[in-house]
């Protein structure tokens, strides 16, 4: 997909790559990221033959998250929040019919942390390091991850990074199931793709069915949950006679 200036976008075989480029700020995220991210997303979304989305960052870092120098001002940080209203990007990422997998590496702070949390599946290098640090600047995690953090790792430790912005690495972050793999720099993107071949080979309606019942599952007492699950189950063998 041609035409943006922050991402990159590219599709085969099935499965679609989005790489954050902006290097020369650690892909930070400015308004025109957020307007280029909302556009491909959609287009993956409606892109029967996408069946796979993979999210990574070019140059040293996966993201530092938002842009400071867009965000911070009061008149851009208006404009942030009326985009914010206007184009909930993040809903839009975790609500996703089809699979998302993040390849983390070097820096995944704030927005860009909150991104891969997001994803269904997160591949991690070994050099990568993981933190919400906005309290230390004077605001609160605003793309989930005050819902998400604690929502995959301990309550506690999620309090804690939280509310000091410490980070943590990859080590740490595998420990915690914050990330699902961790492998040697040179091989993220390689096992990013073999998981994405996977997935691209699984029936894509039962990939749907599954993961929404999981995704709005987590929300519903176990008893409405599993009634979500019998009736997604049916629903699916219907396609199926």
């Amino acid at each position: 997909m041609n035409g943006f200036e922050t991402i990159l976008y590219e599709k085969e075989g099935g499965i679609a790559r989005l790489t954050l480029n902006r290097p020369e700020v650690l892909n930070a995220q400015n308004l025109q990221m957020r307007d280029e991210l909302w556009d491909a997303f959609q287009a993956f979304r409606d892109d029967p033959d996408a069946r796979v989305l993979i999210l990574r960052g070019e140059g040293s870092a996966f993201s530092a998250g938002a842009d400071i120098s867009d965000f911070g001002t009061a008149p851009s940080y208006v404009e942030s929040r009326r985009a914010r209203h206007e184009r909930d990007l993040w809903d839009l990422l975790l609500h996703m019919r089809k699979p998302t997998i993040a390849a983390v590496h070097g820096y995944a702070l704030g927005a860009g942390c909150e991104m891969a949390l997001l994803c269904d599946l997160r591949v991690a290098a070994d050099d990568a390091r993981f933190g919400l640090p906005e309290v230390s600047l004077g605001y609160i995690p605003s793309a989930g991850g005050t819902q998400t953090l604690p929502r995959t790792i301990p309550p506690g430790v999620a309090m804690q990074m939280i509310l000091t912005g410490d980070p943590i690495d990859a080590r740490e972050a595998y420990r915690l199931r914050l990330v699902h793999r961790v492998v040697p720099r040179d091989e993220l993107h390689g096992a990013a793709d073999a998981w994405a071949q996977t997935l691209v080979e699984r029936d894509p309606r039962a990939l749907s069915y599954a993961k929404d019942a999981v995704v709005r599952g987590l929300d519903l007492s176990l008893a409405d949950g599993l009634a979500f699950e019998a009736a997604l189950g049916a629903r699916l063998a219907a396609t199926r006679a």
